[in-house]
């Protein structure tokens, strides 16, 4: 029975052809549950790694299922219009957690992105994306299961207008004392 709360070995995020977009993994050294079986990939250099995510891009490219078990990892997947997005965890964890956890993700990200999850607004919100990931999962821990939540966590503050109005409003004052002094001359202040 897995009792710990570290059920997430990787996070990855490739391209409908199969190169890497972002990928994150996760080895807590205290967990022997995300440490695999000895017949298996271990997964901590970039060699392994891209043989890992090449073997399992072959096993998923094609829409159509969303979870499979490959080379002793549980993996859920989901497609989303050029990219294919990965939760990997070991093969004992829970597969409807992991399931929330990404599902939870990729509306977040949907939401943040405006419903345009595609390679090009990923990478050019690269920065939004891999927030979004970290205020899901930590460490291989999931976090948080609720998309707004992460959401909101991660969304950028936006300039209320009565804010920019009184800075503004400011700016202009201390120009117009300035531009009166130097009229009168540098004078006594």
């Amino acid at each position: 029975m897995n009792l710990s709360l570290y059920s997430i070995a990787a996070f990855i995020v490739m391209d409908t052809d199969g190169h890497r977009v972002m990928a994150k993994y996760y080895r807590p050294k205290h967990n022997p549950l995300l440490q695999p079986l000895p017949d298996t990939k271990q997964l901590t250099t970039l060699k392994e790694q891209k043989a890992f995510e090449k073997g399992l891009w072959e096993k998923t490219k094609k829409p159509g299922g969303d979870v499979i078990i490959y080379d002793s990892y549980l993996a859920l997947y989901k497609h989303s219009l050029d990219l294919i997005f990965y939760l990997i965890g070991p093969q004992s964890e829970n597969e409807l957690m992991l399931s929330a956890a990404l599902n939870a993700y990729l509306d977040a990200i949907s939401m943040l992105l405006r419903n345009q999850v595609e390679k090009r607004s990923v990478l050019e919100n690269l920065d939004i994306v891999v927030l979004c990931l970290d205020e899901t999962i930590d460490d291989g821990i999931i976090l948080e299961t609720d998309s707004s939540a992460i959401a909101s966590r991660v969304s950028r503050p936006r300039v209320e207008t009565s804010e920019m109005m009184l800075n503004e409003q400011s700016i202009m004052n201390a120009y117009q004392t300035v531009k009166e002094r130097m009229q009168r001359g540098f004078g006594p202040f």
